[in-house]
């Protein structure tokens, strides 16, 4: 496929597929696709690693990381606060509130273990916690322009300029989501190679335009900067659509949780098998800014009566991480109510996310739907 995507990163495929998991990354990159690690949440030693893994694995083919780069959030002004400033911050109401849901579905605390050993996996996220200050990404930067990196994305805000400068002088492309034209904009004004346009269907932080809006006017609005399509895309269709709508290929994320490779764990992957898209919800009880996830009784708490106001970014996501990983390490026996807690990042694509699928199959019968799609369209010109 020869869209202005597929040829600024040399790539057979324009389907980017965004993962917290490596083997994902690897896999989708050796099916003519790009991988994109999210690297929210890993240690620059873990980062290191999972690089290097996928180097040794992706076959020479290109990859890219992903990281959360917001503007706005506790301690910008600063340049970042230390976490014990942080948690300090925390109010006591917020983490009694915490603590008495956790006991009301029989959650015990969290057990001790070796530092060697690793936490269970919500949909795919990783747990060294959530970093978004300068001092937190800039050795996550360094260490990806350390390896074969070909693209940094930055997903949740505009890009520094002294980023992009630095990637463009190492030859690595620069993306950035956008969930409005005006955010749009101004990726483009600070020079990114790419503008990913979310729609509210996507997984994870997202906004309140649907795809099928705002990606026709962001193709508009950034010309000729080409422009991917994500937010509720899954299948060869709805790839067509994308492309149809103007994007030059395809973001997607939640997709991948239920492949083969992702490390989801089994109890958030039999939840996902089994929802539905209208099963997920937006809530700012995970991270302080509107993420989509599977709706359950710890997003229904939040939104009851006397319910406490989530946080910013990132108090929420230190308040919420103890627990997560509690309910999560419950969820895998049998007979807890902690299944009924379980909200992994996810999107409306969940809907049609009934079966476990190599990635690589997954990318395949993409492109296969993709072109019989878009044969149909051309049959109805065909006169």
């Amino acid at each position: 496929m020869k869209s202005q995507a597929a040829e600024l990163l040399s790539i057979e495929f324009p389907i980017f597929a965004f993962s917290h998991c490596r083997d994902v990354v690897a896999a989708v990159s050796n099916a003519g696709g790009y991988g994109v690690l999210g690297a929210v949440a890993h240690t620059p030693e873990e980062l290191d690693v999972d690089l290097t893994w996928i180097e040794e694995h992706a076959q020479g083919r290109p990859f890219g990381v992903d990281l959360l780069i917001p503007r706005k959030f506790t301690g910008a002004a600063e340049g970042g606060m230390d976490r014990s400033s942080l948690k300090a911050m925390i109010p006591d109401g917020h983490r009694a509130f915490l603590e008495h849901l956790l006991a009301d579905f029989d959650i015990p605390p969290l057990e001790s273990r070796p530092k060697t050993e690793t936490d269970p996996v919500q949909g795919g996220y990783k747990r060294a916690g959530l970093q978004v200050d300068p001092a937190s990404m800039a050795p996550l930067i360094d260490v990806a322009f350390a390896h074969r990196t070909t693209m940094l994305a930055s997903a949740l805000g505009t890009p520094p300029a002294w980023l992009v400068d630095d990637a463009h002088a190492r030859g690595v492309k620069v993306a950035a989501l956008a969930g409005t034209v005006e955010h749009a904009v101004a990726h483009a004004e600070a020079g990114v190679d790419l503008v990913i346009a979310q729609g509210t269907e996507a997984g994870g932080h997202t906004g309140e335009i649907s795809t099928l809006v705002l990606v026709p006017q962001i193709v508009d609005a950034v010309a000729p900067i080409p422009v991917l399509a994500a937010g509720g895309i899954g299948n060869g269709r709805q790839m067509a659509a994308a492309l149809a709508l103007g994007a030059d290929g395809v973001w997607c994320g939640s997709i991948w949780l239920t492949t083969q490779e992702a490390e989801t764990s089994a109890a958030v992957r039999a939840r996902m098998l089994a929802s539905r898209s209208q099963d997920t919800v937006r809530t700012r009880s995970f991270t302080g800014k509107p993420c989509r996830v599977l709706r359950s009784k710890w997003t229904d708490a939040w939104n009851e009566d006397g319910a406490p106001s989530p946080l910013p970014m990132p108090l929420q996501s230190m308040l919420s991480d103890r627990p997560r990983r509690r309910i999560e390490a419950m969820a895998e026996r049998p007979g807890s109510r902690a299944v009924e807690l379980l909200s992994p990042f996810v999107g409306q694509i969940v809907g049609q996310m009934n079966a476990v699928k190599p990635a690589r199959q997954v990318v395949l019968e993409m492109v296969e739907e993709f072109v019989d799609a878009w044969q149909r369209v051309n049959e109805l010109l065909a006169d």
